[in-house]
């Protein structure tokens, strides 16, 4: 797989999960992108939820893995920019299969009251995702730094990483908060900026075997 085909992959898959977050809240009335998670686009009860699922962040998951699996290849050589993307192949590209396939109940149940399997299946691997994405990102990054080859894309990803680790800490202190939504959009804005980011980069192709 060269890298342009590895680069059309990564963004093809975050842009399925952005374009899925944006249509999802579309077809809900009165839906609060401020106040209200993603996932409550396609909860258990939602009317196109599970298209939402299927054809967005599914294949968001499936692609996205696909790309961390193989970006590493065509970035320079580091034993922590390799953990990074498995990391992120495992709790970003992995977990959103997981989200996409167990959705929250209606509300996604902040409160757990007497919550589905599903529910909790959701719960514990967003929550996974959240705690490890950052450190992945962020892992990168310092690998990246150690180069002379890739500093600029080693400033972003750090960059992103305490972004999104500042947002996440603010989520988890209050998941209830009127600003969820506002702040779970921040996060994932962040990661589909870094993923993007990364894979121009390797469509220049200018990092293989570095």
């Amino acid at each position: 797989m060269n890298n342009k085909i590895v680069a059309y992959i990564g963004i093809l898959g975050v842009s399925l999960f952005g374009l899925a977050a944006i249509i999802g809240p579309l077809l809900i009335e009165d839906y609060s992108v401020v106040g209200q998670y993603i996932s409550e686009s396609f909860a258990s009860n939602t009317e196109y939820g599970r298209y939402l699922q299927y054809f967005g962040y599914v294949p968001s998951g499936i692609l996205t893995t696909i790309f961390c699996l193989n970006a590493f290849k065509y970035l320079p050589s580091s034993k922590l920019v390799t953990a990074g993307f498995i990391g992120l192949a495992i709790f970003y590209g992995m977990g959103t299969i997981l989200v996409g396939l167990f959705p929250c109940d209606e509300g996604c149940n902040v409160e757990l009251i007497d919550p589905s399997m599903a529910q909790l299946i959701h719960n514990a691997v967003a929550a996974l995702t959240y705690i490890f994405v950052p450190i992945s990102i962020i892992a990168i990054g310092l690998g990246l730094k150690r180069t002379t080859h890739a500093e600029g894309l080693a400033q972003i990803a750090i960059t992103v990483g305490i972004v999104s680790s500042i947002c996440i800490f603010l989520l988890f202190s209050d998941p209830g908060s009127s600003y969820r939504g506002l702040l779970q959009r921040i996060i994932e804005a962040s990661f589909i900026f870094w993923i993007i980011t990364c894979a121009i980069n390797i469509k220049k192709g200018g990092y293989k075997n570095i």
